[in-house]
């Protein structure tokens, strides 16, 4: 092969080779496009759902907003129904409670405003029902036929205590006292329950679960209140209660448990002789802007 032929390969080798490069520099380039193309794509899907959960946030907390609002605004009413254990908190001569045919009875400023020894009956058995104090027909204090005089009498072998007559006359006690304190409704702040009842709420977002004793007369709304010092935002939450076919079935916060299907099994556990803490019915709460769980 002469000069001019190793010339002409040596050209022909470069320029393919030239040609390959440029094939493979395009190649490159076309996929450093469509990486970045990906990418941007990525980065605007991305966008997208920080938008859309920003936006869910924000509709959550106006949303939670207006159930708090709408919560404590029924917080400013009355407690209807207390539990024996709520009213034995209030066991103190500048913190008197007692019960009296299931209404509670705040002695407080009764206490406050009578210094003395006719209050001290009510001190001693502040944070209990003291019904039997009573007649369940007159509703005034017991009374018995003193077997040496042959009168009647108020029966208190806890001692006279205020608005009661006395066992004997006296110029120091005055019959012109308005309202005796058990018959004054200003006093009274709400109810004893009849009956206590144990349920467990389970928040379905943090799986924290707590336990609470509530009045078997209370609805759901009312229970909710007793569960904010749990979780502040419970109005945020939505109730609902799995049965056995494990479905969540929607709970109406106007009524009861007994109203919304979940019977009070103690008697039937007693009857067993059965430990009533071996079942206690479970709440689910679900965070109102993910229904789509249950």
């Amino acid at each position: 092969m002469d000069a001019e032929q190793v010339e002409a390969a040596t050209k022909i080798a470069a320029a393919k080779r030239g040609q390959k490069a440029r094939r493979h520099a395009e190649e490159s380039r076309q996929a450093a496009s469509k990486v970045a193309a990906v990418q941007r794509s990525r980065n605007e899907r991305k966008k997208r759902r920080d938008e859309e959960k920003s936006a869910i946030k924000i509709q959550s907390r106006a949303r939670g907003r207006r159930a708090r609002s709408r919560t404590l605004k029924k917080d400013s009413s009355q407690q209807r129904y207390f539990t024996p254990a709520e009213v034995a908190m209030h066991s103190t001569a500048d913190d008197c409670w007692v019960s009296v045919f299931r209404k509670i009875i705040n002695l407080t400023p009764l206490i406050k405003v009578n210094p003395g020894h006719l209050v001290q009956p009510l001190i001693d058995n502040a944070g209990t029902d003291i019904t039997h104090w009573f007649d369940p027909e007159t509703r005034d204090v017991r009374t018995y036929i003193d077997p040496k005089t042959q009168q009647e009498v108020p029966f208190t072998p806890m001692g006279t205590f205020i608005h009661c007559p006395p066992n004997k006359p006296t110029a120091n006690w005055s019959s012109n006292i308005g309202t005796v304190w058990w018959k004054d409704s200003s006093l009274v702040m709400g109810k004893l329950t009849q009956r206590t009842r144990r349920i467990k709420l389970e928040n379905m977002l943090t799986k924290q679960k707590s336990e609470l004793e509530v009045c078997s007369e209370e609805t759901l709304e009312e229970i909710q209140k007793r569960y904010l010092k749990y979780n502040s935002h419970s109005a945020s939450y939505t109730w609902k209660r799995t049965d056995t076919n494990q479905v969540a079935r929607l709970l109406d916060m106007r009524l009861t448990l007994e109203e919304n299907g979940i019977p009070h099994d103690a008697d039937d556990f007693e009857a067993l002789n059965i430990d009533p803490d071996f079942y206690i019915p479970t709440i689910q709460l679900y965070f109102s802007d993910d229904l789509t769980v249950a």
